[in-house]
């Protein structure tokens, strides 16, 4: 195969062969093809896109670059949950137990944050002694015995999305729903789950700022799952303000301990039963094919609901905290995780309403106190972040106090601290508090 004639083809919005799909991904991964070469093709699918057929190709190949996770020998239907990424988002601590404690098989793997705050992994390490890295038989066994298990992803993942990715976001071909959706999906699907569930994130603090973008990018990701033989639902949730109050790793972790205790933010707690409730859905548990899908959601939220309230949800977290070596008296003694040597509270200059709170900007202000990375190699400062006392619709007196920043270094803290007043917006008219739950797509 020539890679010009590829090149060409793609250019013109020709459906592509499997085969010279495989050519060019299998080449640059393994250095045959160079980057000039293979950012002339990404800007190519960039312009013209690609089929659907193409896409699933795509997301297939780059799948079987590394490893693909044979999760058979855990019993049950495994259901994956994932975030396209937003701000102030802790909802696996949430939901993994909610959905493990009413009988879903949880093997999840998660990844670092690189950004606002740490991903996932980065929340549970905040949790002294947990464990991110356990092996194979261990991860199997964790979730035959206790239901669930969340380790951090390994390092030959889909090798070939990483490379590409790395080649995108330096050459401007970062806005293609063809490449995003291969992206997470290939993944995903690697991960070795039998279901997944998406939370596609909507607005200022998301990558797709708009509901039809998030909705096409949706409908993609749940067609690319539907392909490949996986039970694939998709929630598209509200991202214009931070989700729930705490932006910031122990301070994430803490949100979602109140949350299982029902003592949480209304927003993380409505959005947790809503993607429990789907995973519920798609591991089985909430009635057969027959029934109506809306039946079956209405049902699945049931369930998830009767676990944060009967307590059993909070039990299934402190059992999965133990069996990764953690300690699950952070349930009920917050200052055990890491406490920050400073912090500030800034109070509202004006009287009137909080009509925009402006979800990157805040994402920003975390990052500078130290609770998120700007490289990889960055460390982070687990008990720093930024904790909201007003968001979008409340009203505010002057002097009232509208957040606390946290950090153990003074001058991240003042930056922080900036950066996130700048993030909000005032007026004297009473605002709507927006939606959270935009779509459900199936």
């Amino acid at each position: 195969m020539n890679v010009v004639d590829i090149i060409t083809k793609q250019k013109n919005g020709e459906t592509l062969t499997r085969d010279e799909i495989s050519f060019m991904v299998e080449g640059f991964t393994a250095g045959t093809i160079p980057d000039y070469q293979m950012s002339a093709f990404l800007m190519a699918v960039v312009l013209k896109g690609l089929s659907k057929e193409n896409t699933v190709a795509l997301t297939e190949i780059m799948r079987d670059s590394g490893d693909v996770m044979d999760l058979s020998g855990i019993e049950g239907i495994k259901v994956d949950k994932h975030s396209t990424g937003g701000v102030g988002d802790k909802t696996t601590l949430i939901v993994a137990p909610i959905a493990a404690a009413a009988g879903v098989p949880i093997a999840k793997m998660s990844g670092r944050g690189l950004g606002f705050t740490g991903g996932t992994v980065d929340k549970m390490e905040s949790i002294p002694g947990f464990r991110t890295s356990i092996e194979n038989d261990e991860f199997i066994r964790a979730v035959n015995e206790r239901g669930i298990a969340v380790i951090g992803q390994t390092g030959n993942l889909a090798p070939a999305d990483k490379k590409i990715y790395a080649l995108r976001d330096v050459t401007g071909t970062t806005e293609s729903l063809a490449l995003i959706t291969s992206s997470i999906m290939s993944k995903k699907l690697a991960a070795g789950s039998d279901a997944i569930v998406l939370d596609v994130k909507c607005g200022t603090g998301a990558f797709m700022k708009t509901i039809p973008e998030a909705e096409e990018l949706a409908r993609s990701m749940v067609e690319i799952g539907k392909a490949s033989g996986k039970k694939t639902i998709a929630i598209i949730s509200d991202m214009n303000q931070p989700l729930g109050n705490a932006v910031g790793n122990a301070l994430e972790v803490q949100e979602a301990i109140d949350v299982l205790k029902g003592c949480g933010p209304e927003d993380v707690t409505e959005l947790s039963i809503n993607l429990a409730g789907a995973m519920i859905v798609a591991g089985g548990l909430a009635g057969n094919a027959r029934e109506e899908t809306n039946d079956a959601v209405l049902k699945g939220k049931e369930i998830a609901k009767e676990m944060l309230d009967s307590g059993k949800a909070l039990d299934k977290f402190r059992e999965f905290v133990v069996g990764q070596g953690g300690d699950p008296e952070i349930a009920d003694n917050y200052e055990l995780m890491a406490q920050p040597a400073h912090s500030i509270e800034v109070k509202s200059p004006v009287k009137g309403f909080v009509t925009g709170v402006d979800a990157l900007r805040i994402g920003l202000a975390s990052q500078h106190t130290g609770a998120g990375r700007e490289k990889k190699e960055d460390s982070v400062d687990m008990s720093a972040g930024i904790v909201l006392n007003k968001k979008i619709g409340d009203s505010v007196e002057k002097g009232e106090l509208l957040f606390t920043a946290y950090a153990n270094d003074k001058e991240k803290l003042k930056k922080g601290a900036e950066e996130a007043l700048a993030a909000f917006e005032f007026g004297k008219i009473e605002v709507t508090k927006p939606s959270l739950i935009k779509r459900v797509i199936e």
